[in-house]
């Protein structure tokens, strides 16, 4: 089958990977200098839509797979579907989930679905007299997409005045931030978890931990992802049967009521609270770096689920999953996630690329001369598996002592707090 992968990061090159394996013929637009193992990289920006169509109607693209939010928040799928091609991913209706964190938390009140309490402000002065009288800790989020960086945990009324002004009057995140939400801090340990969606029917992946912060200890700016584990022992078949009755099953509903069939992936970022499962967020679409972890364990087809869900016939779909573990970590330039450096050569890849029990998934690198640079902030995501966690990390940690490039930065703690869960 000739498919086009739509993006350029450490996820849509652990989606080629697999999709490859499946002995498919892949596109990826615009693709990395990994994407070109098992892709033919097209020079497409990824929210470009009509020639991303066009593209789909010339080569005769038998799917379409979406990898990030940004062409979803524009529609492409929407604009897909019109022409009768084949896609996988929510239409623009669906998106508002992740599109606006406004419409994500009052669709939650709305359907019953548990999350913190919340107050939303297009008024700075409103926000302020707000927050005044506010206990501490809070959260203050900026309504639109912001690339993972527009949420702040804000520990004193000083550091929220700050927050809202950089929002509203300093607009850091430009349109996105003219609306904010406030909302109480909830408490507790962030897991992912993901599901095939049909529009009605939905299939659970492996739960997910992700590490949003730049530091080892969750410490320092939020970015798009440090890394990331697979599975996570918190998620219980108990626990597990509640998220899917009080959070997948209200939200499909939740859409259904308002007349729009999801179709494609449904990310929950969950807090695991004394009280139980919260989201914290929606997603649409698979996750980064959590894809680099889930992917590399399903055994079984990844583009049976995609075709099924499509076609709303999910529900005798069965996914097979390796029972190791899987750990990646995110290898970022000098300054991210602020300015970060870029066209720095990287070594050590061929190093480790073939060995047993690791995968590297690449994100902002290109190939030049022969050679390997990076092009963004996150550049490199290393997979490990192990028959634990433990296992995983160690495999990853010493694959990583063997590539070098000039600013690497990285956690060193992927995985610990799984590790101490395990060890009591």
């Amino acid at each position: 089958m000739k498919i086009l992968v739509v993006g350029s990061g450490g996820r849509e090159d652990a989606l080629c990977w697999k999709l490859k394996k499946e002995k498919n013929k892949i596109y990826c637009a615009s693709g990395n200098g990994g994407t070109e193992r098992w892709a033919e990289n097209v020079d497409i920006n990824p929210i470009d839509i009509r020639s991303l169509a066009d593209f789909a109607k010339k080569e005769r693209i038998e799917l379409t797979v979406v990898g990030p939010e940004a062409p979803l928040s524009e529609g492409i799928v929407n604009c897909f579907e019109e022409k009768g091609f084949r896609i996988f991913g929510p239409s623009k209706e669906a998106a508002e989930l992740e599109i606006s964190k406004v419409f994500a938390k009052e669709f939650m009140r709305k359907n019953g679905i548990p999350t913190a309490c919340f107050e939303v402000f297009n008024s700075e002065e409103k926000a302020l007299k707000y927050v005044l009288n506010k206990k501490f800790p809070n959260v203050i989020k900026a309504d639109g997409l912001c690339g993972g960086k527009g949420v702040f945990i804000c520990k004193d009324v000083e550091i929220a005045k700050k927050t809202i002004y950089s929002f509203m009057t300093d607009k850091v995140f430009g349109k996105q931030g003219e609306r904010i939400i406030i909302e109480d801090c909830l408490f507790g340990e962030e897991v992912s978890y993901l599901a095939f969606v049909d529009g009605e029917n939905f299939l659970p992946l492996p739960s997910s931990q992700d590490h949003k912060a730049i530091f080892d200890q969750d410490k320092g700016p939020n970015t798009g992802g440090m890394g990331a584990y697979s599975p996570v022992s918190l998620i219980t078949e108990e626990l597990s049967k509640r998220i899917k009755k009080e959070i997948f099953e209200r939200t499909i509903t939740g859409l259904l009521n308002l007349g729009i069939k999801f179709k494609g992936v449904l990310y929950l970022g969950l807090m695991l609270t004394q009280d139980g499962p919260m989201v914290l967020e929606f997603n649409v679409r698979f996750g980064d770096p959590e894809t680099q972890a889930i992917i590399p364990r399903l055994k079984s087809s990844l583009l049976e689920p995609m075709m099924k869900a499509i076609d709303g016939r999910l529900s005798n779909v069965r996914l097979e999953w390796d029972k190791r573990s899987a750990l990646s970590v995110v290898l970022a330039s000098a300054g991210y996630p602020e300015k970060y450096e870029v066209e720095k050569e990287i070594f050590g890849l061929n190093q480790i690329e073939g060995l047993e029990n690791i995968l590297v998934f690449h994100s902002g690198t290109e190939r030049k001369a022969g050679k390997v640079w990076t092009k963004g902030g996150r550049v490199l995501s290393i997979t490990g598996y192990g028959n634990d966690i433990i296992s995983a990390k160690n495999t990853v940690y010493s694959a990583i002592s063997n590539v070098q490039f000039e600013g690497m930065q990285f956690r060193k703690d992927i995985g610990e707090k799984e590790i101490r869960r395990n060890n009591g």
